[in-house]
């Protein structure tokens, strides 16, 4: 299993050449999210489809 710094650098050899350090951030940030997401749902921290309806109707009065 690859530790953070072995994603990120693998994150970043995937990026194009003419890439700019705002790109690379928010690689690493979305990568960051990602894994964040993941550990959520193996965590069982996460909502019904039920419930995301359920809170989107509020937003979408």
């Amino acid at each position: 299993m690859q530790n953070i710094k072995e994603k990120v650098i693998e994150s970043i050899k995937k990026l194009p050449d003419d890439v700019n350090y705002d790109d690379i951030m928010e690689s690493i940030y979305v990568q960051q999210m990602i894994t964040k997401g993941i550990e959520q749902l193996d965590k069982g921290e996460s909502l019904s489809h039920e419930e995301v309806k359920e809170r989107f109707k509020k937003w979408l009065k």
